[in-house]
């Protein structure tokens, strides 16, 4: 069905639960060692083979255009610095055939108006969306690479899929599934944060959603739902009329990075594992608490 090109990051969101921090800072410039999560959601949508970044960006949001442009002045300095490794690091971050576009989002209305904000530019084709504060620490391919994989296969929307405890419904849109011929799960609803007790399952989406362009027809039609904003769910909820979608479980940890809880956890395991730091990390943590 042809190859996945293109990535919408919705990063408008105001980041209030890591308040006074992203007063001024995206939430997605928040780094998880040496990089911002917003870098990791950019890599693993790269090295699946896309090469089209799309931002729908807000208020405050700059750094993150900053983040990924060329800078200079940076450049010059490491470079009369001798500091070899670091001016890699930061002149590599893109491959000169990967593009980024900005687009802004001048009304919190939810995540399905941040992707119908992208539609000028995602003409006919499938997309990925990817939200940055969703950071998956996958062993070999990772979460995006996953989905295209599938897609290329069978042409249809996906989903990226988690069991959760069915008391934590109420955070996440969650699906109902039916394995069909093949093993796949096919998705036959959809609702958003649903209570435990009314929750068609505990099999809840995460920030990883491949979609056709049919979707966009769904969200022009979406009606504001919960929090008065425009639901991606629902869209996708009315999408399965049209076409099927799969709920796929992703190999790999999923850390919610938009929790401080979340944030701090991935902070330890990324830093265990780090090349540089890692082993040096891993004494303290037995020294402080006695074990690792």
């Amino acid at each position: 069905m042809g190859r996945v090109h293109k990535a919408v990051f919705p990063v408008a969101g105001l980041g209030t639960r890591f308040l006074p921090a992203t007063k001024a800072s995206p939430k997605e410039m928040l780094p998880i060692v040496d990089k911002p999560l917003i870098q990791y959601a950019a890599e693993e949508a790269i090295d699946a083979g896309v090469d089209h970044l799309i931002f729908v960006t807000g208020r405050n949001k700059r750094s993150i255009e900053d983040h990924f442009d060329k800078a200079y002045e940076l450049e010059m300095e490491l470079a009369r610095a001798s500091k070899q490794q670091l001016l890699e690091s930061v002149r590599n971050m893109l491959q000169p055939d990967v593009s980024c576009v900005y687009l802004r989002q001048t009304e919190a209305l939810g995540l399905g108006h941040a992707v119908l904000c992208a539609q000028p530019v995602l003409a006919e084709e499938p997309f990925v969306v990817l939200l940055a504060d969703d950071l998956v620490r996958a062993d070999g391919q990772g979460v995006v690479g996953q989905m295209a994989e599938t897609h290329e296969r069978y042409g249809c929307s996906i989903l990226s899929v988690v069991e959760v405890p069915r008391e934590e419904t109420r955070k996440y849109g969650i699906v109902a599934a039916q394995p069909s011929l093949d093993g796949k799960l096919r998705v036959v609803s959809i609702v958003e944060k649903p209570a435990p007790e009314d929750a068609p399952s505990n099999l809840a989406v995460i920030g990883r959603y491949l979609l056709t362009p049919r979707i966009f027809d769904h969200l022009q039609r979406t009606r504001p739902g919960s929090g008065g904003e425009i639901q991606l769910t629902d869209a996708i909820a009315s999408l399965l009329a049209d076409e099927p979608v799969i709920a796929h479980p992703f190999r790999g940890r999923r850390y919610d990075c938009g929790s401080k809880l979340g944030y701090l956890e991935a902070t330890v395991e990324y830093g265990l594992a780090h090349p540089e730091l890692g082993a040096d990390f891993a004494d303290y943590l037995e020294h402080r608490i006695g074990i690792v």
